[in-house]
């Protein structure tokens, strides 16, 4: 049993460094954008969120059918 726990040790720790150096590396660009998206959130004031959202939701209803 002990010898077959020896056999996949090396295996596990490489997989584990693999891992752990990946991850960070790999989250970090989506890490930067949703906080390049926050920035840009927080610099156009809410009105103006809710003012365009509206006005794209007036603009995209659908248009009534005719009546023949």
């Amino acid at each position: 049993m002990l010898r077959k726990l020896r056999q996949f040790r090396w295996p596990l720790a490489i997989a584990y460094l693999i891992l752990v150096g990946l991850i960070p590396a790999a989250a970090t660009p989506v890490v930067l954008a949703v906080a390049g998206l926050g920035v840009i959130a927080a610099v156009i004031p809410g009105p103006a969120w809710i003012a365009g959202f509206v006005i794209a939701g007036l603009r995209h209803q659908p248009s009534p059918r005719p009546t023949a």
